[in-house]
């Protein structure tokens, strides 16, 4: 078992779902020390601000950057249009367009209703006025990352977008990652990245002003960082390792289903890629495919330990036990490459994405399709949805009750308020009664 590549269950739904349920606790605990650290930049952020903001970012990214050089010039985005290639340029512009599309068939409207006697019922439908997004940079640069959390927040309406990512120790930021923030519709850009830059969204600096809210991956320290700023601002989600599961029947294709597994085992050692077959010949054929594409692949390393760890082939006697498993899984990616997967979807209750077809592989959907790749991990698209327009909107309602309304239900509202005890509560509404 330990020279395989990945495990094998065979029909054993019980042992699968234990395993699979066991995945969920596979991140390494947050050392002390990196809680204490957050708390010390955090802390350092508040206080000091600028200052505090600069110190840090010279000694853990650059020393090339100051206050006078934190935020990205006009003349910078130029600069950075020259350096990309012109099919990337091409490819980021087509991702746009697509994701602008699908989220901008999320929007939603205010409304208003008047009912009889004078009552007035409606809700108010605002976008959030600063939104800030984080963006990993150096040598982990994702301008995907920078559209699936930029664009949301424009169709969505909010005023002014920030960007802060790291810089190379040059001081300069990645092109392709201003490109992709251009287009996306950021407002400011600022060099600035970890723990620190986090404090600087929430607590606001002389740079950079205090947002609504926080979004976007980084690693544990930027994690632990949007968990402690929390409550100051709203955050999207505190996101775990990558993790797809792909629901195969006979029909499945082998060099297809391992390469999708790899496609996330490749993310980072605690991926997880699973398999759930009605084919023992399949799960056969696909972990003689993993052997064999995984050799070209340049992170096989990462590949390997993800798969050896954290991976599983696991064969069920029927399609509905596969679907069961995902429901209590509830998976970050879920691919369903059988014969008819749109008769299948309707049962899929809980999964961040679900990619339908031979063709519409995991990775089309991180980059270029339009659905967001900002997914509920850990089992939590049980009650998680993926990034969205609503993630940027805030929500007031309204009443206007006619005096002749009130005196209609005012009794009511009296005899509710003074069962709870709450005599003031009673007396608002008792006192506009007796002035009829």
């Amino acid at each position: 078992m330990e020279n395989e590549i990945i495990s094998l269950i065979y029909k054993d739904t019980d042992e699968g779902i234990k395993y699979l349920s066991a995945l969920r606790d596979r991140e390494e605990s947050v050392q002390r020390e990196v809680i204490v650290r957050v708390e010390e930049i955090l802390k350092g952020i508040k206080d000091e601000g600028d200052d505090a903001l600069i110190k840090y970012t010279n000694i853990l990214d650059s020393d090339k950057v100051n206050k006078e050089n934190i935020c990205v010039t006009k003349e910078e985005l130029e600069e950075a249009y020259k350096q990309v290639e012109g099919e990337f340029l091409e490819a980021i512009k087509l991702a746009a367009k697509n994701i602008r599309f699908f989220h901008e068939k999320q929007k939603k409207n205010s409304w208003m209703v008047t009912k009889e006697d004078g009552v007035i019922l409606g809700q108010n439908i605002r976008a959030l006025e600063n939104v800030g997004i984080y963006v990993p940079g150096g040598t982990a640069a994702y301008p995907s990352s920078v559209l699936m959390n930029a664009i949301p927040a424009e169709v969505a309406g909010v005023d002014n977008i920030i960007m802060v990512t790291p810089p190379l120790k040059d001081g300069s930021i990645n092109p392709n990652i201003l490109v992709a923030a251009d287009i996306a519709g950021v407002d400011k850009i600022y060099k600035a990245g970890g723990a620190q830059a986090i404090g600087a969204l929430a607590f606001g600096t002389e740079s950079i002003e205090k947002v609504d809210k926080v979004v976007g991956p980084g690693n544990m320290y930027v994690a632990m960082a949007k968990k402690s700023v929390y409550g100051y601002v709203d955050i999207d989600m505190i996101a775990g390792p990558s993790e797809i599961m792909v629901i195969a029947d006979d029909s499945g294709k082998a060099e297809y289903i391992a390469a999708d597994l790899m496609s996330q085992a490749e993310h980072d050692r605690l991926a997880s890629a699973v398999l759930v077959t009605t084919s023992q010949k399949l799960a056969e054929k696909v972990r003689k495919e993993l052997e064999r594409q995984v050799k070209s692949l340049s992170r096989k390393d990462i590949i390997v330990d993800s798969l050896q760890n954290y991976g599983v082939i696991i064969v069920v006697d029927s399609l509905q036990e596969a679907i069961d498993m995902a429901n209590k899984i509830a998976p970050e990616h879920l691919e369903l490459c059988i014969k008819e997967p749109f008769r299948a979807l309707g049962d899929i209750k809980n999964a961040g994405s679900i990619f339908l077809g031979d063709y519409a592989p995991e990775p089309l959907g991180d980059y270029l399709a339009g659905p967001n790749h900002v997914l509920p991990t850990s089992g939590t698209a049980r009650f998680f949805s993926p990034l969205s327009v609503d993630d940027f909107v805030k929500k007031s309602s309204f009443i206007h009750y006619s005096k002749e309304a009130l005196l209609e239900v005012g009794g009511k509202v009296v005899k509710l308020a003074e069962t709870e005890g709450l005599t003031a509560h009673a007396n608002s509404i008792s006192i506009r009664m007796k002035s009829k």
